[in-house]
């Protein structure tokens, strides 16, 4: 089958998936964007969250075809600028500054709903970012760093649009 699908703001086509095939296959195996993780299949772990039409949703549970003539955007798409000369985001630079990153494979699952959170609650407590990430698991760093990156995040995201406004 064919799919033509949105990723990352550009038009794309991705022939021969096959019927059982998931989103998180296509996009790391056919597009080559392994940002994504392939960890648990089940929709269990968040490691492979993307936007799929504006909302996170787990690519492992997504079949390919249902992304026909949707928008998808991947932890890569975060990023502004032209390729090879992309600028972080800054949930993505928070996360690298405050140490959550530490094995990545939890981590573009992690950026993706965190940069949703902050989108929707510019400035999150404690516990809205816990049950925001509830869905998201992480062996390696007991969640302090992922929670100082969300803080880091917001803060420098509101100092941003102040500025913007002002």
């Amino acid at each position: 089958m064919r799919v033509n699908l949105t990723v990352n703001g550009s038009a794309e086509t991705v022939d021969d998936v096959w019927e059982g095939e998931s989103l998180l296959y296509m996009l790391r195996e056919r597009m080559g964007l392994p940002g994504s993780k392939n960890a648990c299949e089940q929709g269990e772990c968040g490691s492979c969250t993307v936007y799929l039409d504006g909302v996170p949703a787990c690519a492992c549970l997504v079949a390919a075809g249902q992304a026909e003539g949707r928008e998808v955007r991947t932890v890569e798409g975060l990023a502004e600028g032209a390729p090879g000369d992309e600028r972080l985001d800054p949930v993505q630079e928070a996360f690298v500054e405050a140490g959550a990153v530490q094995c990545g494979f939890c981590t573009p699952g992690l950026i993706v709903q965190s940069h949703d959170l902050i989108e929707r609650n510019p400035a999150p407590s404690d516990a809205e970012i816990r049950e925001a990430l509830a869905g998201n698991l992480c062996r390696c760093t007991g969640y302090e760093q992922i929670l100082d990156a969300v803080r880091l995040a917001a803060a420098r995201k509101a100092a941003a649009r102040g500025r913007a406004t002002a």
